[in-house]
């Protein structure tokens, strides 16, 4: 097994590179990354406060690992540059990841609304954490695989 470690991408970023890093040391799509922290987003409580604590804990490429004073200052600032890049010169798929994350959110939604009894089963309390199991296997059996 090699020695690889999480960084953010330089090159395959949306807004602050969390999920291309994620692909790139997972050896996955980013697009899926992407997927997920907006479903988690809009789905569920803590999809915004997660990435924020990776793109501010996880190094970009390049830079090395370790927190300082300084270090933080620093990547809070850079978070600034690149929100601000990010909104001047949005990534192309930007709009097809959110209305994704947006519909399949919707659509659990109105399920869990219509109130038919097959469906009773399905609540966001109990879903959020099973999807959560299942990508975490999904993603250490691919991971184990390559």
């Amino acid at each position: 097994m090699t020695n690889k470690k999480l960084y953010r991408s330089k090159t395959d970023r949306m807004i602050g590179g969390v999920c291309g890093g994620l692909g790139d040391y997972l050896g996955i799509d980013p697009v899926i990354f992407r997927f997920l922290f907006v479903v988690l987003l809009f789905g569920a409580e803590f999809g915004f406060l997660l990435y924020l604590l990776m793109w501010i804990i996880v190094p970009e490429e390049g830079k090395e690992y370790g927190m300082t004073s300084h270090n933080i200052g620093e990547r809070v600032r850079d978070m600034g540059e690149d929100v601000q890049h990010a909104v001047s010169q949005p990534h192309p798929q930007a709009g097809m990841i959110i209305g994704g994350g947006l519909i399949l959110v919707g659509g659990m939604l109105l399920i869990s609304n219509l109130n038919f009894h097959w469906l009773r089963w399905l609540d966001f309390d109990f879903l959020w954490p099973v999807l959560l199991i299942i990508g975490g296997i999904v993603l250490l059996v691919r991971r184990t695989q390559d």
